[in-house]
């Protein structure tokens, strides 16, 4: 089941964040983002009660940029993370968005072939992003009306 994030929710995406991530977001920038970035959507995915995974984005006038998307690692390679990124392009079109944008770390290519799955391509390089190791993003593009958002259902 997916669902919007609410602030009780937070706890528990902390701790996915830091299962998922060096450079995990704290507490204190997902409250932030639920209740001061009017561009913020998140949602989370639930699995018998239990939030197992989670998505966010910034939806900019026709633009969205996905901030995060994390699954607990019992969870990956079922295919719910292609659910959860299908869910937050839907969401992005119903936003008004027409593009989606993202960065990923270049050594990420498990990400990357789910994302060029879900229609994004690589646009370009930021060198150094990533603060922990200095690693470079990949940038990456995909216009939401050829995002294959109709293959939802598909399990990798």
């Amino acid at each position: 089941m997916l669902r919007n994030m609410t602030l009780a929710d937070v706890s528990a995406i902390v701790a996915i964040e830091e299962e998922a991530f060096t450079s995990p977001w704290t507490e204190e920038a997902f409250v932030k983002e639920l209740t001061q970035n009017h561009f913020a959507r998140y949602m989370v995915m639930v699995d018998d009660g239990e939030i197992i995974g989670y998505g966010g984005m910034w939806v900019i006038i026709d633009e969205a940029h996905v901030t995060n998307i994390a699954l607990r690692p019992a969870y990956r390679g079922r295919g719910l993370g292609d659910r959860l990124l299908s869910e937050l392009q839907q969401a992005a079109v119903k936003s008004g968005a027409a593009r989606m944008t993202l960065e990923v770390r270049a050594s990420n290519e498990i990400a990357q072939r789910l994302y060029r799955k879900k229609g994004f391509e690589a646009a370009g390089v930021r060198p150094g992003y990533y603060s922990d190791n200095m690693e470079d993003a990949i940038i990456m593009w995909a216009q939401l009306e050829r995002a294959g958002m109709e293959n939802n259902d598909d399990n990798e």
